[in-house]
């Protein structure tokens, strides 16, 4: 991929599909690819931050969604409204999870771990290796493409 900034959001599902086609995957992916985003958001959202950013909402996943939704709303902007209320979902999520747990950041940990594993097993029955190792920005386009599948289902164009 050369010019990444002239592909289009169907363009990154097509190549985001090569590694994605065994029934097996793409169920592993269902499972998997939801909670490591949302244990990618709890854990930047558990990060110390400083206490004026935090009276006012900020924290580490709040800033680190601002490029990421630059990047979804540049390719589509019903997948950049939807990625946005995922992620103000996954916020809430760690929010009341933090008041139930000690130790979050050990079960997000474990929890990240174990799903990587199921990935990666995932990738092996597949026979083809996660799309991510050639480019980093496919761990945006994993999300994405699931609701790029919801959206396609229920006949909402992205």
């Amino acid at each position: 991929m050369n010019n990444n900034n002239a592909l289009t959001m169907q363009d990154w599902f097509d190549l985001y599909a090569v590694s994605h086609r065994n029934p097996t995957n793409k169920a592993i992916h269902w499972l998997c690819v939801p909670l490591i985003y949302w244990i990618v958001v709890g854990l930047l959202a558990s990060l110390p931050f400083p206490d004026a950013g935090r009276q006012w909402g900020l924290n580490w996943a709040v800033l680190a969604a601002v490029p990421a939704m630059m990047f979804y709303w540049r390719l589509s902007a019903p997948i950049a409204a939807v990625m946005l209320l995922v992620t103000g979902v996954c916020l809430l999520a760690h929010e009341w999870l933090s008041r139930q747990l000690a130790a979050v950041w050990w079960f997000y940990i474990g929890l990240f771990v174990v799903l990587w594993i199921l990935q990666f097993v995932g990738h092996h029955i597949e026979g083809k290796r996660p799309s991510f190792l050639k480019d980093v920005q496919f761990l945006l386009i994993g999300p994405a493409w699931l609701i790029g599948h919801i959206f396609r289902r229920f006949g909402v164009r992205y």
